[in-house]
C-alpha cells in the first residue's frame, strides 16, 4: 500500500468525512484558496483506498463535459464518458473543485446523485447508471471570493454534509510549511508571519492574502537556494497583486519582518 499524502488535520474533518463516505452522503468543502481542501480530498481518497477524479471547474464547464459526448472517430460516432460518468462506473470519489465557477446545468446533473436515488441519467445514451456504494461526490468553493451571481444556492447546500476549512493557526501552519517545503522551522515561522500579515490587508484592498500553498512555494524556493527576500518577492508580493500601491505595501511588510 502506498504512503498516504501528507495532510495535517486541524479538527474532526477526517472523522466526519469517513462517516459521510460510509453512509454515502455527498460532501461540501468550503474555505479560502490554498488552505488544503484539495490535499484533504486526495488524502481521504488514499485513506479509503478509492480512486479520485478531480475536475477543476471553470465558467465554460457544462454538464455535457461531465457526463460525456458522442464523438466522431474513424468515421464512426462513439460515446465517450466524461469524468462524472467514469466516476460512477468506477465507484470513485469525484471532486468538483470551485464548483460555483461552472455553468448552472452542472449542479442540475448532480442532483439525482446527491439524494437517495444516487443515479446518473444519461439522456443521450438512454442509460440510468446506479452509483455503487464506493461512489462519492465532493464539491468545494471559496465563500469569501465568489460574486453574488456565483454563490452556491441554499437548496444545493442542503444536499451536502459540509466541512469548513480555514488557514490553520500559526503553530500548525509553521509545521505544515516546514514539512512541505523542507525549509527550517525559523524560516517557516517568518514566512507564516508574513503570510498572516498579508491576510489582514484584505480589508485594505488586497483581493486575497497569501495561502498556505503559496507559503510552501516560498519555502521551497528558499530550500532550492534563493535568498529569503527574493523568494518572498517572487511569491508573497508578485503572486498576490499587480497593483503598484499594494505592491509597495507588501514590500514594506517584507522590510518590517525581514529587516
Amino acid at each position: 500500500m502506498s504512503a498516504l499524502p501528507y495532510y495535517r488535520p486541524t479538527g474532526n474533518e477526517i472523522e466526519v468525512f469517513e462517516t459521510a463516505a460510509r453512509l454515502k452522503l455527498p460532501v461540501l468543502l468550503k474555505g479560502p484558496t490554498g488552505c488544503g481542501k484539495s490535499r484533504f480530498v486526495r488524502y481521504m481518497a488514499s485513506k479509503l483506498s478509492r480512486p479520485v477524479i478531480t475536475v477543476a471547474c471553470q465558467e465554460d464547464l457544462a454538464a455535457a463535459d461531465l457526463t460525456g459526448r458522442f464523438m466522431l472517430e474513424g468515421g464512426e460516432t462513439v460515446w465517450r464518458d466524461g469524468p462524472l460518468t467514469r466516476g460512477v462506473r468506477e465507484g470513485a470519489i469525484v471532486y468538483l473543485d470551485e464548483v460555483v465557477e461552472a455553468r448552472s446545468d452542472v449542479m442540475t446533473v448532480l442532483h439525482p446523485l446527491t439524494d437517495d436515488r444516487r443515479v446518473l441519467p444519461l439522456d443521450r445514451t438512454g442509460e440510468e447508471l446506479a452509483a455503487p456504494d464506493s461512489f462519492l461526490i465532493v464539491i468545494s468553493y471559496n465563500p469569501g471570493y465568489q460574486s453574488v451571481t456565483r454563490e452556491l444556492k441554499e437548496s444545493t447546500r442542503q444536499r451536502f454534509v459540509s466541512l469548513s476549512f480555514d488557514y490553520p493557526d500559526e503553530a500548525v501552519e509553521t509545521e505544515i510549511v516546514a514539512k512541505e517545503s523542507g525549509c527550517d522551522a525559523a524560516t517557516a515561522a517568518r514566512l507564516v508571519e508574513i503570510g498572516r500579515a498579508t491576510r489582514k490587508l484584505k480589508s485594505h484592498g488586497l483581493k486575497e492574502g497569501a495561502s498556505t500553498r503559496l507559503l510552501v512555494y516560498a519555502g521551497q524556493l528558499v530550500t532550492g537556494g534563493l535568498p529569503l527576500r527574493q523568494a518572498c518577492e517572487a511569491t508573497l508580493v508578485g503572486s498576490l497583486t499587480d497593483d503598484q500601491e499594494m505592491t509597495r505595501s507588501l514590500r514594506e511588510l517584507l522590510r518590517s519582518v525581514l529587516g
